[in-house]
């Protein structure tokens, strides 16, 4: 151990050399660890090897063990749910440290019950050695949007993509997809989960299955339903998209795995080392804290699983060369047993680790354990989901009054969520988890019946609005109503200061049905339908886009100061008083933004109009000539524009500032 209490001893898992393999595996409770061989089809156990105990490790070298070697681990001792012991030598159990599996895991029952073999049921880890990359500095700039991606539902029913590669992470590569994510200016895609997962044991009887793989085993091995060609797949899909100047994110879940409660399932970490693995009440060690709704919590303030935490981050820099990390429910990596603390050892290794230093990190910075609320409160470092942010602009597009003030609070970068001088949020609007963009303007209420439990789930306060009528229609008039604010909710998105993000999908009006908590919806519900995709929403998206890359102002990530870079008026066209911020009369307003014109080459004004109310509304220009960047070739507008309710409005030009 180092003066930290950080595991610093040989790599734990297994490490392939020229002459075999040796194995590593932390189980101080265990009495004996067997290694099980498995045949080149993973189907019959060849041999089953002891090691030997070293300490709290186990320890076990095998001459002439080579690349692609099925395996697996059982482990004997006490089983005593109560004292948080949970040996049982019928369950063959994952390496922590497996990089690549051989087959997805399939939940049964019989992987939750003590003495019943699961041999069958279990995923065999395949032996690797990875060659290390050089290492590149991340390809990130904020004035293109992050774009959300779960890997199935978006490729899935791509019908440029060839058969075989839909639904895997090789079909980000390929040329169609690539010059989707081109037209929206993308910076980073940002993966959810594409480690091994497997489905909460409530969903297989309903004929349900966990699509989105926020439920993990094995941390850092790729699921081979995603990932069939393994740690070499997502390295070269991970090429493919730097050439195009496109970051790579991984979502990674660090909070929980998918051992679940008590009655869940012993697949790896329970089974071999459950009381350093897992938090538990300080006195009560069969007491399971679940600090994550999922039914466990990860220890990772232990020095074990800070340093399992730490090298599977380092392991998708050093050998598949992605750029960073979102972290699922970030409050629970800086608990320890007195609360969130964004200064623990965790935080000071992460952020000191030289493989780590530069990397993009983006926290979830909530969770449901004890203080587990923490917008604004991570390392400087980091990037935070704005949540906030996202609400306040529901609610300013949904038609709720006096907000004016907030509406240019998150345009500004939210500067009263973040201390110091970077916007260090994440603005968004849609993600994963909740409606759509097009669902968000469709459905007043949740609509989550699929899900099998009588739509008690998800989020019951969504800031939505139905234009009229709940759900599908075929009236003209509200169907034009709610494109027309799904087009104005993107044009505020992009105009926001600093990271912006984007679920693949919402640029042309992907739908769930008003279901808000899909994730176990692996079907029509969540994969996007490319067929019937809107073309004129994605065309204004990607006339979004090419407003944020053209002007250099939307590259910045310190706040707004007022002092010659951003005004604020009326609609008629004067600075606003203090007491207009809160006015419930109108919603309208102005942003004026001094800014580089990348297309000129020259400084520029940049007004953006935003128009909520339910009417159309003049606004009076600031002094000069303007043009629409939509119509740039039409004539120039020096004095009024009339806006069209429910709009965003773009305008550039060259005038005095007085």
């Amino acid at each position: 151990m180092s003066a930290s209490g950080t595991d610093t001893g040989p790599q734990p898992g297994a490490v392939l050399d020229a002459e075999g393999a040796t194995f590593r595996v932390h189980a101080p409770d265990a009495s004996l660890l067997h290694l099980c061989l498995f045949d080149e089809a993973g189907n019959r156990e060849t041999d089953r090897l002891p090691f030997r105990r070293e300490g709290d490790w186990h320890l076990l070298r095998v001459p002439g063990l080579r690349e692609g070697q099925r395996y697996g681990f059982r482990a004997e001792g006490v089983f005593d749910p109560d004292r948080g012991l949970w040996f049982d030598p019928a369950k063959l159990l994952v390496d922590p440290y497996a990089t690549e599996l051989d087959r997805p895991f399939c939940h049964d029952p019989r992987l939750c019950r003590f003495g019943e073999e699961t041999a069958d049921l279990v995923p065999r880890a395949v032996l690797k050695q990875h060659a290390p990359l050089r290492t590149q500095t991340p390809r990130f700039d904020p004035a293109g949007p992050i774009y959300e991606v779960a890997v199935k539902p978006f490729t899935i029913l791509h019908p440029d993509i060839p058969a075989e590669q839909r639904g895997t992470v090789r079909a980000l590569g390929h040329p169609a997809v690539l010059s989707h994510l081109k037209k929206l200016g993308v910076s980073a895609v940002e993966l959810m989960p594409i480690t091994a997962w497997i489905d909460e044991r409530h969903l297989p009887p309903l004929g349900l299955a966990n699509g989105w793989g926020y439920n993990p085993v094995a941390l850092m091995a790729l699921d081979p339903r995603l990932v069939p060609g393994g740690v070499a797949e997502l390295r070269e899909t991970v090429e493919i998209l730097h050439a195009e100047g496109i970051a790579v994110i991984l979502d990674l879940v660090f909070n929980h795995t998918g051992e679940s409660d008590r009655y869940g399932a012993t697949l790896s970490l329970r089974g071999l080392d459950n009381r350093t693995a897992y938090r538990h009440l300080q006195d009560d060690p069969g007491f399971l804290v679940n600090d994550t709704g999922c039914g466990n919590t990860l220890a990772c303030d232990h020095p074990v699983m800070r340093r399992l935490i730490l090298d599977t981050l380092r392991h998708f820099v050093r050998h598949a060369g992605v750029d960073g990390f979102r972290f699922d429910l970030a409050p629970v990596l800086f608990r320890t047993g007195q609360g969130f603390d964004p200064n623990v050892i965790m935080a000071r290794e992460l952020l000191a680790d030289p493989v780590l230093a530069d990397r993009i990190l983006i926290a979830e910075p909530w969770d449901i354990g004890p203080g587990g609320y923490q917008l604004g409160q991570f390392p400087d470092r980091f990037l935070e989901w704005n949540d906030r942010a996202r609400d306040r602009l529901r609610r300013i597009w949904r038609g709720d009054r006096g907000m004016r003030g907030d509406l240019a609070t998150v345009l500004s970068g939210s500067s009263d969520v973040f201390s110091g001088e970077r916007a260090r949020g994440v603005t968004f609007i849609a993600a994963h988890d909740g409606f759509t963009l097009a669902d968000l303007v469709a459905h007043a209420h949740k609509h989550n019946e699929a899900n099998g439990e009588d739509n008690r789930d998800g989020h019951d306060d969504n800031h939505s609005w139905n234009n009229g009528m709940e759900g599908k229609t075929a009236d003209p008039a509200i169907r034009a109503a709610r494109r027309q604010d799904v087009k104005a909710l993107l044009s505020t998105l992009f105009a926001c200061r600093g990271a912006i993000m984007l679920t693949a999908g919402d640029e042309f009006g992907r739908t769930q049905q008003g279901n808000n908590n899909a994730y176990a919806q692996d079907n029509a519900i969540t994969w996007l339908d490319w067929q019937t995709a809107d073309g004129a929403l994605l065309a204004h998206a990607a006339f979004l886009a090419r407003i944020r890359r053209r002007f250099s102002v939307f590259s910045g990530t310190d706040f707004f100061h007022g002092q010659g870079d951003v005004r604020w008026l009326s609609s008629e066209g004067r600075p606003l008083e203090d007491r207009e911020w809160q006015d419930h009369a109108s919603s309208c307003l102005v942003m004026v933004l001094t800014s580089e014109d990348r297309e000129r080459g020259a400084p520029v004004q940049l007004a953006i109009l935003f128009n909520p109310e339910q009417n159309p509304q003049d606004f009076r220009l600031p002094e000069g000539s303007w043009l629409r960047l939509d119509e740039e070739a039409g004539d120039p507008i020096s004095h009024r524009i009339a806006l069209a309710p429910r709009s965003v409005e773009f305008l550039v030009g060259n005038f005095a500032s007085g």
